[in-house]
């Protein structure tokens, strides 16, 4: 964990930035330093929920039937974490939606002829007086594509949890 915690205390673009220059420009190096900066997140969900269910009586149950770590991890505790990693997966997707089109804008993401919306900002800045649309589409379908993942892992919260369920 203390690994995660030095990856946690920078800011992701600026981590994605120097890995993406590092690794040099493309849609599988932006993937890739997309990935290192964003699995502390993920690491530290599962370490809680994971910690959380440790000491529980069916845990305690199963460990008396005689099943292994391997099975009591893959068969008991990653279902239970993984609707929170779901949620946690939904909701970041605006972030690392805003990180792909950052290092597109930069020259760091897909190379043409590969679409890709922060690519398309960028040279549509040239004509942003003459013809504004060129760079605000894709802009806007940035925006309206993070919106709807934020409704998603909203509404995939609401659906999730457990404590909500015997309300309805």
């Amino acid at each position: 964990m203390g690994i995660t915690d030095i990856f946690l205390s920078m800011p992701k673009l600026v981590l994605a930035l120097a890995f993406a220059a590092a690794l040099g420009p493309g849609i599988r190096n932006a993937v890739i330093a997309i990935a290192i900066t964003t699995w502390p997140a993920y690491a530290r969900i599962a370490r809680a929920e994971t910690l959380t269910w440790r000491n529980s009586e069916f845990v305690a149950a199963t460990r008396l039937l005689g099943a292994s770590h391997a099975r009591i991890v893959t068969r008991h505790i990653l279902p239970l974490c993984a609707s929170s990693t779901i949620i946690r997966i939904t909701l970041d997707m605006a972030g690392i939606i805003l990180t792909a089109a950052g290092l597109g804008f930069l020259g760091l993401g897909a190379q043409p002829p590969l679409p890709e919306w922060g690519a398309m900002i960028s040279r549509g800045r040239t004509f942003i007086l003459d013809q504004w649309w060129v760079a605000t589409m894709p802009g806007f379908a940035i925006v309206v594509v993070s919106l709807g993942f934020c409704f998603l892992g909203d509404g995939l919260r609401d659906a999730l949890d457990p404590k909500s369920a015997g309300r309805s």
